[in-house]
């Protein structure tokens, strides 16, 4: 078996020009950026294909040149792959689970503190040139985090780093997982409407699958507290766009953290830029530089490992 390594989008990953993905193999091409239509001619006798979040359909793997073996998503969700063609064409598929976990985990807490400090409000009214703040006492909400109840839905590496601060934080934590378990030290498991009714937080850490799509909607978010907050750090179409912009105009929840969302980046005119109870992040959850080299790190890991006849991180 070759070597040949192709990288289709490497500048979703090297913004800044600061990895290095020769460590891959000893054949290795990278393009920034590949259309739909470069895409087979750029992997013709390539063994590895790499994609970072890049939409690859089961027509397009399914004309996959037969040299390739693996297809390398350089992220821990790999919604974009069809893993069915994949497996028709005996293409192993292999991710990077947990390499951005606490990365993420400090996202999902630092919008849990900064709604709790309105801080958005704070910085839009200093950017305005409104001081109230300073001479009028505060003029916004500024609650205690410690004491609150954080519900977690999904219970993976990146929800259990969030669980691990905001227990350090003293929160109560309630955890929502397709797989019921037991109740540990501080942390109690519960079906999905009672972690809706009663959490003061409630953030998303789960893939995106056809049984999760919209799993916030306008019936789940009608059952959350008016004086709580929705985080997601997880994948945009997880929620109801829609839905939930309606919520938080209407004050069916107080705020949302969101670095994900259901397009990306959202369209000019998204509502979300704009609303005083909405923190917006370019879903930035993963792209610390500390987060990127050790995501090329493990990626090496996995080209290297199937090379050596021995693949990790399957997913297919």
């Amino acid at each position: 078996m070759n070597r040949k390594t192709v990288v289709l989008n490497a500048a979703k990953m090297n913004f800044d020009g600061k990895l290095d993905f020769s460590v891959l193999s000893d054949d290795v091409t990278v393009y920034d950026d590949t259309t739909a239509d470069e895409l087979l001619p750029r992997i013709q006798g390539a063994s590895v294909v790499v994609t970072k979040e890049m939409p690859v359909n089961g027509d397009l793997i399914r004309r996959f040149p037969d040299s390739v073996c693996l297809i390398c998503e350089a992220g821990t969700g790999y919604n974009n792959l069809d893993l069915e063609a994949a497996r028709e064409k005996g293409i192993v598929v292999c991710n990077i689970p947990a390499y951005s976990s606490e990365r993420v985990a400090h996202t999902a807490i630092m919008m849990i503190l900064n709604l709790s400090s309105s801080m958005q409000i704070q910085m839009k009214m200093l950017a305005d040139g409104n001081h109230d703040n300073f001479t009028k006492n505060l003029q916004v909400p500024h609650v205690e985090v410690n004491g609150k109840t954080l519900g977690i839905i999904g219970a993976g590496n990146i929800g259990r780093a969030v669980i691990r601060v905001a227990q350090a934080l003293d929160m109560d934590i309630l955890v929502y997982t397709r797989t019921p378990r037991k109740d540990e030290d501080g942390i109690r498991y519960v079906d999905l409407p009672t972690l809706l009714k009663d959490s003061d937080y409630v953030s998303l850490h789960c893939p995106l699958t056809p049984a999760t799509r919209h799993l916030i909607n306008k019936e789940t978010l009608s059952m959350m507290k008016p004086t709580a907050f929705l985080i997601n750090t997880s994948r945009g179409a997880l929620v109801d766009e829609p839905a939930l912009i309606e919520a938080l105009k209407n004050g069916v929840i107080a705020g949302a953290g969101l670095d994900v969302q259901e397009t990306e980046p959202p369209a000019a005119d998204n509502p979300l830029y704009t609303m005083d109870n909405v923190i917006l992040t370019p879903h930035m959850g993963w792209k610390g530089l500390e987060t990127r080299k050790r995501l090329v790190s493990i990626l090496a890991g996995n080209v290297h490992a199937f090379f050596d006849g021995n693949p990790v991180n399957v997913v297919s």
